[in-house]
């Protein structure tokens, strides 16, 4: 699975298969982010479910995980991108998280 990245849609499908079974680590850095944007886990929840990856994935150099990054919008109305990994078979990590403006 590190070889080749998931399809978008395949890997909002493990996201939140993830998410249900409770396979999810947020990193430091990502609890850090939630924190200074505001943003709380029932945030993190709705853009889960609703929102889109637009962008390709990239690489993790350190890790040689496919990064993913989905985009949606909280029940406030605010856009958020957060950017996390699939491990193989396991876990979802939460890498980091970040408000969008609009337009």
């Amino acid at each position: 699975m590190k070889d080749a990245p998931l399809t978008r849609d395949h890997a909002k499908a493990q996201l939140n298969l993830r998410l249900d079974d409770g396979l999810v680590i947020y990193t430091r850095h990502f609890k850090q982010e939630l924190a200074s944007d505001g943003l709380t886990m029932e945030d993190v929840l709705a853009v889960c479910r609703s929102g889109v990856i637009l962008m390709a994935p990239e690489k993790d150099i350190k890790t040689g995980d496919w990064k993913y990054r989905i985009e949606g919008c909280t029940a406030d109305h605010e856009n958020v991108a957060l950017v996390f990994a699939l491990k193989p078979e396991r876990e979802a990590v939460f890498i980091t998280a970040f408000k969008r403006s609009h337009g």
